[in-house]
C-alpha cells in the first residue's frame, strides 16, 4: 500500500482530534494516536490514565486495541501526536506493541497540536527488534 501525503494529513487530524478526549487527570499529558490499517480503515486511541499509574493505556496500545476489535490485521501507517514542542514518539511497550502488528518499515508520524514534526520508520524506533517472527 503506497502511503500518500493526503493520508498522512488525515491520519495526523485524526490523531489530534482524539488527543483531545483523552483522559489524563494527573499527568495533564494527553496523546492521541491513529492507525491506517492493510484494509484501509482507520482506529483511534487516546491515553487513559488510572490513580493507580501502572493500569492506565498508552494512545498506541488503545489504538491498537480499536485496530484489533474491529478485525483489523496488520498496521500500515501510525500517528501519534501529544502537546508542545518536544516529539511525543511511542514509549519502548508501544513501539514494541506496534511491532506485533506490522512491518519495519512502516511510517510512525510525530506531531504536536499544530504540525507534523517528524516521520519515522518503526526500525529508527526499534532497532535490532524482537517480533513474532522471532518464534518461528
Amino acid at each position: 500500500m503506497k502511503i500518500s501525503e493526503k493520508i498522512y494529513t488525515e491520519i495526523y487530524k485524526k490523531a489530534i482530534t482524539v488527543m483531545d478526549k483523552a483522559y489524563a487527570p494527573y499527568s495533564k499529558f494527553k496523546v492521541g494516536a491513529a492507525i491506517l490499517d492493510s484494509s484501509g480503515n482507520f482506529h483511534v486511541g487516546c491515553n487513559v490514565e488510572n490513580a493507580a499509574y501502572p493500569i492506565g493505556n498508552c494512545a498506541e496500545a488503545s489504538a491498537i486495541s480499536a485496530m484489533i476489535a474491529s478485525d483489523g490485521k496488520e498496521i500500515k501507517v501510525i500517528a501519534v501526536t501529544g502537546y508542545g514542542e518536544l516529539l511525543c514518539t511511542p514509549c519502548g511497550g508501544c513501539r514494541q506493541r506496534i511491532r506485533e502488528f506490522s512491518a519495519l518499515d512502516i511510517p510512525i508520524i510525530v506531531g504536536n497540536e499544530v504540525e507534523i514534526k517528524k516521520i519515522y520508520t518503526l526500525e529508527e524506533l526499534l532497532p535490532s527488534s524482537f517480533g513474532p517472527e522471532n518464534l518461528k
